[in-house]
């Protein structure tokens, strides 16, 4: 029942979920804590956790789905890095996580290996991202990857994919997201979007892969807006230099110059009124919204009082 109000909530443009990244620890309670304090699940539709990002060790993106669920109720989107599994590892995953109610997956490559903080780490990378994509597929279906049944057959699975929010080359853009959709990807979470336009333009380049796409299985896709809420300087160059697939223009960038140059506490407000303006409008516009804060929960918090 929790993933159809999920989708509800997708179809009708109220989406909004949170990003909870594990941390490096035996133990996921504190981040439970944390969350609760705040009362942010009845402020959401569910979450995401990530996998081991930057290849970096970290609690389980399983384990962490299944305990904010029972914790509060709400779905929680496990990412699966195809860095980290095979094809056997990842339909194992897959039958385990479907008797726990564990259905929901955020597809991603992951990031390389070599950024491990884990010697000698190496990546599997058996396949890419669309991969998990079309196993969940089969498995909605009743069998493997192979072709054979499953018995009894998993529950309905429910998949999601990520893509970049710029691209230069839009036509390239628009042919992953293309892939992901007939793979049956039910939304596609961006990059963080930086302005109405950049949004209003990927939403354009998400509309034609959709309609080259087609339907999968009668169910539509739908493109998720990444916000990360920004509130300091160092952060927003970081961002404009360093991370591909994302646009942070000059106004941003110069704002946050200005009110670095007054203070730490004017570069916190001045970056949290622009993000908010830029949420609010997402969300009177009806498009679906993702938060990414680096854990900084008391910011997600906030953004979302916003409104």
């Amino acid at each position: 029942m929790i993933y159809e109000q999920l989708l509800d909530s997708l179809n009708s443009g109220e989406w909004l979920t949170l990003e909870v990244s594990p941390a490096k620890s035996a133990a996921f309670e504190p981040i439970i804590d944390r969350l609760a304090a705040l009362g942010i699940a009845e402020k959401i539709h569910g979450w995401t956790i990530t996998d081991n990002p930057l290849a970096q060790l970290r609690y389980g993106s399983l384990f962490a789905a299944a305990r904010l669920q029972a914790a509060f109720g709400k779905p929680a989107i496990a990412t699966i890095s195809m860095r980290d599994r095979n094809l056997i590892g990842i339909q194992s995953d897959l039958l385990g996580c479907n008797e726990a109610d564990v259905r929901a997956f955020l597809a991603v490559t992951g990031d390389p290996a070599r950024l491990s903080d884990q010697p000698n780490a190496k990546g599997v990378f058996e396949a890419n991202s669309t991969e998990l994509l079309k196993i969940a597929q089969f498995f909605n279906r009743g069998i493997d990857y192979a072709g054979k049944a499953i018995a009894p057959p998993p529950k309905e699975i429910f998949t999601f994919a990520v893509t970049n929010s710029f691209a230069k080359n839009p036509a390239a853009l628009k042919r992953k997201i293309a892939q992901k959709i007939a793979a049956g990807a039910r939304g596609i979470i961006s990059q963080p979007v930086f302005s109405m336009e950049d949004a209003l333009a990927l939403q354009a380049i998400f509309d034609k892969a959709a309609e080259e796409a087609g339907k999968t299985d009668g169910k539509s896709a739908r493109l998720i807006f990444g916000v990360f809420p920004l509130s300091r300087l160092k952060t927003a160059q970081f961002l404009a230099s360093r991370v591909p697939g994302v646009r942070l223009s000059d106004y941003w960038l110069d704002a946050l110059f200005a009110a670095n140059k007054i203070g730490a506490y004017e570069e916190e407000r001045v970056g949290f009124e622009m993000s908010s303006k830029l949420f609010c409008a997402l969300r009177r516009a009806k498009m679906p919204a993702h938060i990414m804060t680096a854990n900084r929960f008391e910011l997600a918090s906030r953004l979302i009082a916003a409104v």
